[in-house]
């Protein structure tokens, strides 16, 4: 179960701060962010190498997108399209707004449920499939300014036990506002590994089960305000697990 957690202030010098989990089967090919994509090349996303999509990007535009599997649906299913085309899909919008009206049309028979995050540095949208609804449709959601956190559940979903433990602790650590995006206490929340073990697939944000499946990756993104075009997004990337892999910053110019 991935996580994906964002912090919307849209007066400051960084409305919009994302930190990220990946979580994946451990043998499961993949590279780290970059310009993978010759038809897409305004994009910046991690591949997964098997499918050939993505779990998180970033456009030149300055749009963010970000697939997460609904819970229950881990992994492929014969006479489905991969969820990742679906992160690139929305990377070909410039902005958040775009993306969310084109995506509410998406037929969700050609996919396994999903939650799709949409963002940038006005808008945040969150595109759900969960596989009940009788047009055939995603529900559009849009998010409001506060700290927000996405898994498998809907938004901010505190049946959760991850959302219900460490959304108030992302909460309470947010960051402050300064020229450089200033990411507080996130990246040790990311490597927490509070209930690892029998409950860790359900409660710590960095784990790794016995079966394989767990914590691959780590993402910090921060986009600058428009009133500040001197600013540019800034990506920190740990590919690995966060408790003991440092963040570098991903080349995007």
């Amino acid at each position: 179960m991935c996580s994906v957690i964002l912090l919307r202030r849209p007066d400051a010098t960084w409305p919009l701060l994302l930190a990220a989990n990946r979580d994946e089967m451990a043998g499961r090919p993949w590279k780290p962010p970059a310009r993978h994509w010759p038809d897409r090349p305004n994009v910046v996303a991690g591949l997964d190498e098997l499918a050939g999509g993505s779990w998180l990007g970033l456009n030149d535009e300055g749009l963010v997108a970000a697939i997460l599997n609904r819970e229950g649906t881990l992994g492929p299913e014969t006479g489905k399209r991969s969820r990742g085309e679906l992160a690139l899909d929305a990377l070909d919008h410039a902005d958040a707004g775009e993306a969310a009206r084109s995506l509410a049309a998406l037929d969700t028979r050609a996919y396994r449920p999903f939650n799709l995050l949409v963002a940038d540095n006005a808008d945040a949208y969150l595109i759900s499939h969960r596989g009940d609804n009788p047009r055939h449709r995603p529900e559009v959601t849009t998010i409001p300014p506060g700290v927000h956190m996405i898994t498998a559940h809907d938004l901010d979903d505190a049946r959760d036990p991850r959302i219900a433990l460490y959304q108030p602790l992302f909460a309470h650590g947010a960051p402050p506002d300064s020229d450089e995006p200033a990411w507080g206490n996130w990246p040790e929340l990311l490597g927490s590994r509070i209930w690892e073990g029998e409950k860790g697939e359900r409660g710590a944000m960095d784990f790794r089960l016995p079966m394989g499946f767990g914590t691959m990756s780590s993402a910090l993104i921060a986009l600058p305000s428009v009133e500040r075009p001197d600013l540019k997004p800034v990506w920190r990337f740990a590919p690995g697990r966060p408790f003991e892999t440092p963040f570098d910053p991903v080349a995007l110019t």
